[in-house]
């Protein structure tokens, strides 16, 4: 058997709540469930340390939940807000002298070794850069023990993954879950689903569409991640039906063995 615990790192847009310039409702809230840093994900798989993504606010993220392990990094896109903390992986690679992996689809590696070349080079003897090797998926593999799954999807014209570990999936910017990647999502425990904002958007789920698919996907408990400022904590959790709700900054599920 071996323990997986989730921690969500940030649940938000790629604007962050509080939003710069603004004094909205959700902005100006007191409550800390208000305050979103960039969209990510830390798993712990036994031994094992693996982030979704590498948002902008990683240093922020793993100095608030004490994280100082990072083995590999389950890539769902290259967006700003999904990628440019990739640099704050050295410190990761510092600690345990060892290079990261990345797992992805052959559109996000491929724009990585584009943008951060320096950053797949042999490590030097001060360790002052990144050192990440990049490995492409399209089927299972295992980390740790545990099944690994990528989930083919859509964010707007763009080919992006969502990811299954064990009963567990995070789908983040998404519009579209094609047919065949449905069928890599019966059984679910639990259920990570964007819910960009109230209205319509072309590349992402608003709250209709993301409780639409709540329903159909029909995990014990989805979690909403992936939203605006102009989704409230509270006014959002009112609409949430049961089996839905709102996640936020610091939520920890708690650990669950799974069979290797």
């Amino acid at each position: 058997m071996t323990s997986v615990q989730w921690t969500v790192l940030g649940c938000g847009s790629s604007s962050g709540t509080p939003a710069i310039g603004c004094s909205c409702a959700t902005c100006s809230s007191a409550d800390v469930r208000n305050v979103r840093t960039r969209c990510s994900a830390y798993v712990r798989i036994g031994a094992q340390g693996v982030l979704i993504d590498t948002s902008p606010d990683l240093r922020q993220q793993a100095l608030r939940e004490g994280i100082t392990q990072v083995d590999a990094v389950l890539y769902s896109h290259p967006h700003a807000d999904h990628l440019n903390g990739i640099d704050d992986l050295r410190a990761f690679c510092y600690v345990k002298r060892g290079p990261i992996t990345l797992y992805g689809n052959d559109f996000t590696l491929d724009n990585i070794r584009r943008r951060f070349d320096y950053a797949l080079a042999p490590p030097s003897p001060v360790w002052d850069k990144p050192v990440l090797v990049t490995e492409t998926v399209s089927a299972s593999f295992r980390i740790g023990g545990v099944t690994v799954t990528p989930i083919p999807l859509r964010h707007g014209a763009w080919p992006c993954l969502g990811w299954r570990i064990g009963n567990t999936a995070w789908l983040t910017d998404v519009s579209e879950i094609p047919d065949s990647s449905i069928a890599l999502l019966q059984g679910l425990d639990t259920l990570f689903l964007d819910c960009l904002r109230p209205e319509p958007y072309p590349s992402h789920l608003h709250l209709e569409a993301s409780l639409s698919w709540a329903q159909r996907l029909a995990a014990r408990q989805t979690w909403l991640i992936h939203m605006t400022h102009q989704l409230e904590y509270h006014a959002l959790m009112a609409q949430c039906p049961p089996g839905v709700a709102v996640a936020y900054d610091g939520l920890q599920l708690p650990a669950t063995d799974l069979e290797d």
